[in-house]
């Protein structure tokens, strides 16, 4: 090498050791190209910065959306603001539905329907510019919640040409895995709602049915008592007596009546060897002595109970007892049905009355 080219070699790798100190980021050799490899550099960060904008605003809008039908609207809007082409967001099965569409007034074929169905149901994309359903319309994309496709996303330009390009192919997927993220939220949240909703009306129905048992029961049996024993006295006052057996009795149809507003499950003691599950007085034993339950285990207990001899879900058993937001926490279920085992059954370690089902589930063995 020459005097020259030594030079040369020596003040590129000098300013490449120089610019690394202030962009640790640039590659070598592309510093040792000099400001040609930099552009590139910089021209790719920017591209990077500039998706990474995209997503997060994307995503921010989705955030302050709430129910499936706002967060819908919202993705396809900004969809084809992106992509510059018609947007919609379509599921259920077999006829998937449109959530919605921007423009508003767009319609599915017979083609696009099926189009749509596939990739709800196979998880891949279908219609037009793929290998299946190509007389289709639209492309129609998964929206997954990891193995799950919770809808599809069609796009369609109305020149017929593909609405998304090879190269953005990675910001699409991205923004998508954004529209399962917030139908994910809505659907927990509304999920939650309807939990906490029917577990409030269930306390206080059983509540009102178990007071009106306890404190109306004894005391309008005892009316109806005395209202015979009137009956029985002087004549002067048997009319009394007539009248007031017949409000008894009147009063006693009327509690039975509402009764039996408890589901009949509720109603009878569950016997599970020497257990005794009472749902409706909301107590148990073991060998007719009451056992003391934390209300998880309690309600656990109750949801197994409720289902004698059925096989209930790990994702079931969280869902209601813990709520929807909770239904991966395997390991709360795993503590619960641990104490439930110490305090009901005689041998812990090979449980006879709550059975695990592998792979599965729980259920609670009662004849």
């Amino acid at each position: 090498m020459g005097a020259r080219e030594l030079r040369g070699s020596f003040s590129r790798r000098a300013f490449a050791a120089e610019a690394r100190r202030y962009v640790p980021s640039l590659r070598t050799e592309d510093l040792v190209r000099g400001p040609a490899g930099i552009r590139a550099q910089a021209q790719l960060a920017a591209s990077h910065a500039a998706r990474n904008a995209t997503i997060a605003g994307f995503a921010g809008r989705l955030l302050s959306c709430s129910g499936e039908e706002e967060i819908a609207r919202a993705a396809c809007a900004q969809l084809r603001e992106l992509f510059d082409c018609n947007a919609m967001l379509v599921s259920g099965l077999p006829q998937p539905k449109t959530i919605a569409a921007v423009p508003g007034d767009n319609l599915l074929t017979p083609s696009d329907l099926a189009a749509a169905a596939l990739t709800i149901e196979s998880g891949a994309g279908a219609g037009r510019g793929t290998s299946r359903l190509q007389p289709a319309e639209w492309v129609f994309y998964p929206v997954r919640s990891g193995q799950e496709v919770l809808a599809a996303l069609g796009l369609a330009r109305d020149d017929g040409t593909p609405p998304v390009e090879e190269t953005q192919l990675p910001l699409l997927a991205s923004l998508l895995d954004q529209v399962a993220l917030a139908l994910e939220r809505a659907r927990l949240e509304q999920e939650a709602l309807e939990f906490a909703g029917l577990r409030e009306r269930d306390r206080v129905r059983s509540t009102l049915l178990s007071s009106i048992r306890q404190e109306l029961g004894p005391p309008v049996a005892s009316i109806g008592r005395a209202a015979r024993q009137i009956r029985r006295g002087p004549p002067a006052d048997k009319a009394l007596g007539s009248s007031l057996a017949s409000d008894a009795l009147k009063l006693e149809r009327y509690i039975s009546n509402l009764l039996e507003l408890a589901p009949e499950a509720e109603q009878h003691p569950i016997e599970a060897g020497a257990v005794t599950i009472d749902l409706f007085q909301r107590a148990v034993s073991r060998d007719g002595r009451d056992v003391h339950l934390t209300p998880k285990e309690y309600a656990l207990l109750a949801e197994l109970a409720k289902h004698p001899g059925r096989v209930l879900t790990h994702d079931h058993l969280l869902r209601t007892v813990w709520g929807p937001a909770q239904e991966r926490q395997a390991e709360y279920l795993r503590v619960a049905v641990r104490a439930l085992r110490q305090k009901l059954e005689r041998n812990p370690a090979r449980p006879e009355i709550i059975v695990n089902e592998p792979a599965v589930g729980y259920r609670l063995v009662a004849p």
